[in-house]
């Protein structure tokens, strides 16, 4: 290193008189606490640099490196890059006073999150309440069972759900988002309470009950489905507007405004604590289901209990409606949003046939493809046949929503539970037994549930002994079924899938997640409803149908494990692959290039000069 002066371990200074002259202009005590002049592989930590308002860079304010030395800023942009982001966060920390706190957060945070975690309560409260009236109105109806499920969510719930999603992109083109959130969530709170107090009372006037007889006495039984649909219109039309409460209020509307409103960290450190306020508000709504499906042991004979029940929860999802409007309201007027960059990043507009080809061409996409079908299809075969029981066990409507109030609650219990298990998890065995566990479940459970159906009378003895007929052990380990498979998924499943994108490359990435969202999504959740029309109008029943539905869930999740085994494989050696590449670019620093004629160097000179022999010098 002799003729040479390292500074800091970054930066060589050729030793020529010029600069001599200057190093000898600087005290002897300053100089040694700014170079390091013994050892030039063991930096001080001092700043060399600072920035003029010119942009020019000075050395600890005795002039600035162009004019000293001749040389041009470019030559070491590393050095000027950092002095520059040293200076800026220096001027920017000197200028700004710290905002407030309270409790070690910012209280412009906490006004954003606080309504955003009340807002997210109140829509789950009110999801919770909907999603089991809902079950309780189609699978209890008169001349109605749990058969009209699969034929509801193919023919009813899918192409409202389009149609919406049609409507909701047209108004998002003319209506402001204020507009737009109050244009979507009020006619729903609407719905809701007019179901209540005057749809639900008058069903039996405007219901075709004696027209859907007729044809059901001439079509067969094995249309029961089909023409329950139009039996009960009103109760199809709010089991669907339930359904869009959850894809539409939670996943456009809320999830919409939050991003909209949060910075990335912001989301990093609050959105987990929602996922567990949901769970929390799972437990409560449950807790209320149950209390007002239980009046009806109040009241006097001849009095519709239901009905009186259905008031009281429409009315507690009317209020926690406007709720979530005042809610939205406060945070749109008081608090002051940040701003957004309007460049949009470019998607793919992956069609049908697009998708297809890309998920046949990648084993790694297909792997994950086939976990998302397979849930889909699994948790569809399983729950239409657990509440076909469910009906038979409790086939009244207050009895059976009782029981769904404490299926509620046990299953926000077991997610809150699950989700505080599963950083434990997945620390402690990977990946792989992360992602295997929520088809396991599946399994176990499942083989439990179709063997108490099919061999029940055989078992019937033995159950009698615990205080169980075979029907109502079906029922319950059906139920533990769909808790443990629900706890899974929001737990283990969902952060599984979307960790499996990470060590993708970004092409893939964007390409993968699109083709899985306009194929498998919909091909999971209707997939499982398609194979169940097919057996009930083959087979002439859901009963009939069950030996051949437990086969297929069989198939389904043992083709399930084995994508879940071979993506491991493949997550594992991308995951290793990329630690790699990380470990070479932390040895890849480089020092800057001294020429041999005494003038400072750079990569771009060392290559195109055939005077200088020096080269990189790796640390």
């Amino acid at each position: 290193m002799e003729g040479v002066i390292q500074t800091k371990g970054l930066l060589s200074l050729p030793s020529n008189p010029q600069t001599r002259i200057f190093l000898n202009k600087i005290p002897q005590q300053s100089l040694r606490q700014r170079i390091n002049l013994s050892n030039p592989l063991k930096p001080k930590p001092t700043n060399l640099f600072s920035l003029n308002l010119d942009g020019s860079r000075k050395f600890q304010g005795f002039g600035t490196l162009p004019g000293l030395f001749g040389v041009q800023k470019s030559r070491f942009p590393h050095v000027c890059k950092a002095s520059a982001a040293a200076a800026a966060g220096g001027a920017a920390g000197e200028l700004e006073a710290d905002p407030p706190k309270f409790m070690g957060i910012e209280v412009l945070t906490l006004k954003k999150i606080v309504p955003l975690g009340l807002m997210f309560f109140c829509i789950l409260f009110n999801y919770t309440i909907l999603r089991d009236t809902k079950d309780v109105l189609v699978v209890t109806a008169k001349g109605s069972s749990a058969e009209i499920i699969p034929f509801l969510k193919t023919w009813v719930n899918l192409p409202m759900a389009i149609g919406f999603m049609v409507l909701y992109t047209k108004l998002s083109n003319v209506l402001s988002k204020k507009a737009l959130f109050y244009t979507v969530i009020l006619p729903f709170i609407a719905f809701f309470g007019a179901f209540g107090f005057v749809l639900y009372p008058l069903s039996n006037y405007f219901h075709p009950t004696a027209l859907a007889d007729k044809l059901l006495a001439f079509l067969g039984p094995r249309f029961l489905g089909p023409l329950a649909i139009m039996r009960i219109w009103s109760f199809c039309l709010f089991y669907v507007m339930a359904e869009l409460w959850g894809s539409v209020v939670v996943s456009v509307l809320f999830w919409g405004f939050a991003n909209q409103i949060t910075t990335v960290d912001e989301a990093k450190k609050f959105y987990p604590l929602f996922g567990l306020g949901a769970n929390v508000a799972l437990i409560f709504s449950g807790r209320t289901v149950k209390y007002f499906s239980n009046m009806r042991k109040h009241l006097g004979p001849g009095v519709d209990g239901w009905a009186i029940s259905l008031k009281y929860m429409m009315s507690i999802v009317v209020v926690m409606g406007l709720a979530i409007c005042g809610l939205y309201w406060w945070v749109n007027t008081y608090v002051p949003l940040p701003t957004r960059s309007k460049k949009k990043k470019e998607k793919p507009n992956m069609t049908t046939m697009e998708s297809l080809k890309f998920l046949a061409s990648s084993p790694y996409i297909r792997d994950l493809a086939t976990l998302v079908v397979a849930y889909g299809i699994s948790i569809n075969l399983v729950e239409v046949t657990w509440k076909s029981k469910l009906k038979a066990q409790f086939p009244s409507p207050n009895e059976y929503s009782s029981f769904m109030g404490d299926f509620s609650t046990a299953t926000g219990i077991a997610t809150f539970t699950m989700m505080l298990l599963s950083q434990w998890i997945f620390n402690k065995y990977g990946w792989g037994v992360a992602a295997k566990i929520t088809p396991t479940v599946l399994l176990l459970t499942g083989v439990g549930f179709f063997s108490l159906i099919l061999f029940g009378d055989p078992l019937g003895p033995g159950l009698m002994k615990f205080g169980l007929t075979p029907l109502l052990a079906a029922v319950y380990v059906g139920a533990m079924q769909n808790i443990f498979s629900k706890s899974a998924k929001y737990s283990l499943f969902d952060p599984c899938k979307e960790m499996a994108y990470i060590p993708l490359d970004e092409d893939t990435k964007v390409k993968g997640k699109a083709a899985i969202d306009v194929v498998c999504n919909p091909l999971g959740k209707s997939g499982g409803a398609l194979i169940q029309q097919f057996m009930i109008l083959t087979f002439g029943s859901l009963a009939n149908s069950t030996p051949y539905l437990g086969g297929v869930l069989l198939v389904i999740v043992v083709a399930w494990l084995g994508a879940a085994k071979s993506l491991d494989k493949q997550f594992t050696a991308l995951r290793q692959e990329e630690e790699l590449e990380k470990e070479m670019e932390r040895a890849a620093v480089k020092i800057p290039i001294v020429s041999t004629n005494g003038s400072l160097g750079s990569d771009s000179n060392a290559s195109s000069s055939s005077t200088e022999t020096s080269s990189p010098q790796n640390v």
